[in-house]
């Protein structure tokens, strides 16, 4: 037993770990500044979210040493019990800004999407790997669609549309990876452009198309439905390369920015750290995301490497959505910056999800 614990951490990817430790420890910086502006000064945020980061190591550790093959051959169970998940949090489910998407437990909100990501990554790559010595048609094109498609749904109803997004993301990763034709990728273009219109006459509310105009004309109504993103356009821009200091932007410390430790912390990151802190940020990314693309080299199966692209492509369109956020060239849609932004959910998701990555690559360098 001891000989196997040393053995999987002698072979563990440390620089990966080590990219994702240092973000989470960014955020917690940033999530400390962010209390200094709030009159008394309140830490109970950080202190939570120093907590999450803790079990979210050791959640880490455990799904780095269990087997990812086990995850894979679960693959259909976990996704009925991905759908049981969200049926229940619309019925039973707490409301959090007109979102019904969180289990209250204990004081602590769960909001289970965030798992849910994890779910249909593990069952893409699985029913895409079952796929790769035949020829991929129409069929398996619309029954991994439909089975992405009913989680999107779910989502939708709480209503949370930047998480509907990110699984609609997953489905089309990981079609691209299975080398699907490309006349089924501009098929899946013309019906997403199709959908899209047809969710803007019927499905959209009011203040989700007024996002999407806002981002549209950021200037237009800035005191109101462009409130949220001239402020942090302002943050940004003011930092200029060296920022202000740790705990004296004006933008966040006198509350100007709204949401300062969730969707806009890059934001605080820029105006406090300036330039050079969003260096280190997006070095630190890199770092995560070049390790991912070595490992993918020696990978020995189609799982494997479906997941770690997938996980990896996951993670950097929900960086480039929020950074875009910030800086005024994406809607808001309420996503946060990964390993940064304060929340437990996603601090857990991401933490497990960077365990099973581990664990693929421990499995790749020894003998199983």
């Amino acid at each position: 037993m001891w000989m196997k614990i040393r053995l999987y951490l002698k072979e563990m990817d440390w620089l990966l770990l080590a990219a994702v430790v240092l973000l989470a420890s960014f955020g917690l910086m940033e999530i400390y500044s962010v209390a200094l502006g709030q009159g008394s000064l309140n830490l109970l945020n950080f202190y939570k979210q120093l907590i999450f980061v803790a079990i979210g190591l050791v959640l880490l550790f455990f799904f780095a040493f269990v087997d990812y093959r086990f995850l894979k051959s679960l693959r259909r169970y976990l996704y009925f019990f991905g759908v049981t998940v969200l049926v229940a949090v619309l019925i039973f489910g707490s409301s959090i800004r007109g979102t019904r998407g969180w289990f209250d437990v204990a004081g602590f909100g769960i909001q289970p999407v965030e798992i849910i990501k994890i779910i249909l990554l593990i069952f893409l790559a699985g029913y895409f790997a079952d796929l790769a010595t035949k020829v991929k048609t129409w069929r398996h094109l619309v029954v991994s669609g439909v089975a992405a498609a009913f989680l999107m749904f779910l989502v939708l109803m709480q209503p949370d549309f930047g998480s509907a997004l990110m699984l609609g993301a997953i489905w089309l990763i990981m079609v691209i990876l299975a080398g699907f034709p490309k006349k089924y990728l501009v098929a899946i273009f013309v019906s997403s452009l199709l959908i899209f219109i047809l969710a803007w006459s019927f499905f959209f509310k009011d203040y989700q198309r007024q996002r999407l105009l806002t981002f549209l004309n950021p200037g237009n109504n800035s005191l109101v439905e462009g409130y949220n993103i001239s402020q942090a356009i302002i943050a940004v821009g003011s930092g200029s390369w060296h920022g202000k200091g740790m705990g004296l932007g004006s933008q966040s410390q006198l509350k100007f920015l709204p949401e300062a430790q969730n969707d806009f912390i890059f934001s605080v990151i820029a105006e406090e750290f300036g330039f050079l802190g969003v260096m280190v940020v997006l070095l630190l990314f890199s770092l995560f995301f070049s390790r991912c693309l070595a490992a993918v080299k020696r990978l020995p199966n189609d799982f494997s490497i479906y997941f770690v692209l997938g996980a990896a492509g996951l993670i950097f369109i929900q960086m480039f959505i929020n950074i875009g956020m910030n800086i005024g060239i994406m809607p808001v849609v309420g996503l946060s910056l990964p390993f940064i932004s304060y929340g437990g959910s996603s601090i857990f998701s991401l933490f497990i999800l960077t365990g099973i990555i581990e664990n693929i690559i421990i499995k790749s360098k020894i003998n199983y």
